[in-house]
């Protein structure tokens, strides 16, 4: 048996949701949706998630509820579980959309137990689906070519005696592109960059990566060309590297549909969004000889192991000619 619980009725995630002890009545246990809340917020500062993994956690648990109800928290089962996996296969998603909601479930209730020692179904119970290996996507030297050179960078001429202007959502996308082709970095990351978080002459730059933790990025020549025409083209005294037109810094919401939509005007029919650029970068260095152990460093992962799983045994090619070169008994 376990004391009266009672939560603050405010459910905002900037509030920590943590158990008061209530008038001695019978045992009572809160709801989902009022420990979620706090969860997000212990994630944040606790787990050092980002703002991208607390939403997508939060967006996650709010899907169980639908699915099962608002549940008193001690109340979930393993039979809810399976319900909730049926459910969201029901609904057509992927195997990655439901690994996400059984992930977040346990870390979930991992936090109910571990922190707010509430009497809850143990998380290890809780089997997570399996995650097949996919392949993954990247585009050609060629493709790449293709796909930059149909980012419209000039404006037409206007007449005889005018020479052509600059597009500036146009210039400012190439950029974007060239600097995600040559580092490597997420689209967060890249979107958080400063015009004087970037040292020129070392090639690098200091950034805030997954996980809240600092991490030194590189860029290759071409893209530091690109991003010192770009800031040669700006009129304004924003820090931010990449804007709007509004002089606002630009969001991932920002470029959304910007990545399918030059796909299409490029007539590459493979899906380009700018993950699969990062994807690109990471394939061209391992094509080309870098040692894995560089590959992981470059794109900031934490294992070595989260990077072989994702690039090791791409090029199937030059896997079998490693075969017969190296296979003497």
């Amino acid at each position: 048996m376990y004391p009266g619980i009672a939560l603050e009725s405010n459910t905002n995630v900037g509030t920590l949701a943590v158990p008061i002890l209530a008038s001695p009545q019978a045992p009572t246990c809160p709801k989902f949706s009022e420990l979620i809340p706090g969860f997000l917020k212990y994630g944040q500062f606790e787990l050092s998630f980002s703002p991208g993994t607390v939403d997508k956690y939060g967006d996650c648990l709010h899907w169980v509820i639908r699915y099962i109800g608002d549940l008193p928290i001690n109340q979930l089962n393993l039979i809810h579980i399976t319900e909730v996996k049926q459910k969201v296969l029901a609904r057509g998603a992927s195997e990655a959309r439901i690994y996400s909601i059984v992930f977040a479930t346990k870390s979930f209730l991992k936090y109910c137990k571990d922190f707010l020692d509430l009497p809850v179904l143990d998380s290890k119970r809780i089997k997570s689906p399996k995650r097949r290996r996919r392949d993954v996507l990247f585009l050609t030297n060629e493709e790449i070519e293709q796909f930059v050179n149909s980012i419209s960078i000039e404006k037409k001429h206007t007449g005889h005696l005018r020479k052509p202007g600059v597009r500036m959502n146009g210039l400012r996308f190439r950029t974007l592109v060239e600097v995600l082709l040559g580092s490597g970095m997420r689209i967060s990351e890249a979107l958080s960059l400063n015009r004087d978080s970037i040292d020129f002459e070392k090639a690098e730059a200091k950034i805030i990566g997954k996980g809240s933790k600092e991490r030194t990025v590189f860029f290759n020549q071409r893209s530091l060309d690109w991003i010192k025409h770009y800031l040669e083209h700006r009129k304004d005294n924003n820090p931010a590297l990449f804007i709007t037109q509004n002089r606002t810094r630009l969001t991932k919401s920002d470029i959304s549909k910007a990545f399918s939509w030059q796909a299409r005007k490029a007539g590459i029919t493979k899906k380009i969004t700018p993950h699969i650029l990062r994807h690109t970068m990471a394939t061209n260095l391992l094509f080309n000889g870098c040692p894995i152990s560089h590959v992981k460093e470059i794109l900031g992962h934490d294992r070595l192991e989260t990077t072989c799983r994702y690039y090791l045994g791409l090029d199937k090619t030059k896997a079998k000619e490693a075969h017969g070169k190296f296979l003497n008994y």
